[in-house]
């Protein structure tokens, strides 16, 4: 039997360092890998690279290294809820690539499969597509994006077993599933960890072979980034 279980968060990070490149899956604050964020801030990682869709907020997920000036570079589609991140980037101090978010998941997949490039329409004839090849198909303008090259990727599941098939649950979907096995090592933080065979597998959303490690997270916040209620009469 393949295990990839590791006891904690500690160990599920051996091998990371400084100036290395890092996805990081969820949308908005969920389903953000919470544990290995902490333990990157613990370890006082500098020059990092972070691809992931949005940069946190100004006192979890992301907003935790920049508040440390622990990235150098965040490549992402969403940044407007980050104040650090904008006094960041405003300042010179951080470089940011901001790339559509359709474009954004399909480099990540395309590196998941193992394709060096896709043609997207998305960004043509903007800033997006400046200095990059385009080419027309069937009448149609298409932007070449490359696929991104990363040492780790960090996801968090709600469910995975021993050798590493993992179930996602809601919008956690959203960009952990492409990230898995994009990177030279995937780590998969997870709710519950079960045995190899407790889980259906048709219910599985990713199977182990696109992950390297596995462990089961602590203390999970699930905030919400924008509270909103119906106004009472």
């Amino acid at each position: 039997m393949i295990n990839k279980k590791v006891p904690n968060v500690k160990d599920a990070l051996k091998g990371v360092g400084h100036n290395m490149t890092f996805m990081l899956g969820g949308f908005g604050l969920s389903g953000i890998p919470e544990n290995a964020i902490a333990e990157l801030v613990k370890l006082e990682l500098n020059g990092l690279t972070c691809i992931s869709n949005n940069a946190g907020v100004d006192d979890f997920g992301l907003g935790l290294l920049l508040q440390k000036k622990q990235i150098k570079k965040m490549i992402a589609s969403y940044v407007g809820e980050n104040e650090a991140f904008e006094r960041q980037m405003l300042s010179g101090e951080l470089d940011v690539e901001l790339i559509p978010q359709g474009t954004l998941a399909e480099r990540c997949r395309a590196a998941q499969a193992g394709f060096p490039a896709i043609y997207t329409p998305a960004g043509y004839g903007t800033e997006v597509a400046k200095g990059k090849e385009t080419r027309e198909f069937d009448g149609k303008m298409y932007v070449l994006e490359h696929a991104f090259k990363a040492d780790f990727a960090f996801v968090k599941a709600w469910k995975g077993d021993e050798a590493g098939n993992l179930i996602f649950k809601g919008t956690a979907r959203n960009f952990n599933p492409n990230m898995c096995g994009a990177a030279k090592i995937t780590v998969a933080e997870v709710e519950e960890l079960v045995p190899l065979g407790a889980l259906d597998p048709n219910q599985i959303h990713v199977p182990g072979i696109f992950v390297q490690r596995i462990f089961k997270g602590e203390l999970y916040e699930k905030r919400i980034e924008q509270r909103t209620v119906r106004q009472r009469d």
